[in-house]
């Protein structure tokens, strides 16, 4: 069977993504109490992405779903290529972290690289930091110290910095979100004083 490709076939490209993305994180769960499915994350990350792109850019979409899967499922690099092709691969590629790194280096390493990614990389960045951040307001992480939370919240705000310049629209919503996040922290310091 020949493969779609963002040419000639967008939303079977994107479809094509959704249902590897929805395969590949069956069983993950986002760690808030409500536990969601993970692919609600990547689903989210993809409307950002879609929203902000006007619907222009298929690949970039299909990437959103995608962007998890190399460090979260033991999908490779090669496999994302052959199924999606080479645009895609390397946009996904571009957002993965090197999971054989301590994990404060993976974020160090995020902060200085996000100001050196291609265009369409940061927008896809942009976007999961936002949905990150829409999440913490909403559904924190269980086990997240209130000083974790507001540590993400920060350093997140640092990787953002270098993602700046690509989408005004996108980059109001993370900061909608970031001040959310910050809020719902302290109204549940506030529940727990209370």
């Amino acid at each position: 069977m020949t493969l779609p490709t963002p040419q000639t076939a967008p939303v079977a490209l994107v479809v094509r993504a959704l249902a590897f993305a929805t395969l590949r994180h069956t069983d993950q769960r986002r760690k808030g109490k409500r536990a969601q499915p993970y692919v609600n994350h990547l689903a989210e990350v993809a409307l950002l992405v879609s929203e902000a792109t006007e619907g222009a850019d298929p690949a970039l979409v299909a990437a959103a779903l995608l962007h998890d899967v190399v460090e979260d499922q033991n999908v490779t690099g090669a496999e994302i290529e052959a199924t999606f092709g080479a645009d895609v691969a390397a946009l996904v590629l571009a957002v993965t972290d090197d999971k054989a790194l301590p994990a404060a280096e993976r974020k160090r390493l995020q902060i200085v690289h996000s100001a050196h990614l291609p265009a369409r990389a940061k927008l896809l960045k942009l976007a999961d930091k936002t949905a990150n951040m829409r999440s913490l307001a909403e559904d924190p992480p269980l086990d997240w110290s209130r000083a974790r939370a507001t540590d993400y919240v920060t350093w997140s705000r640092d990787v953002v910095a270098g993602l700046r310049g690509v989408s005004p629209g996108l980059e109001a919503a993370f900061d909608q979100a970031a001040t959310d996040a910050l809020a719902a922290i302290a109204a549940g310091d506030e529940e727990r004083a209370g």
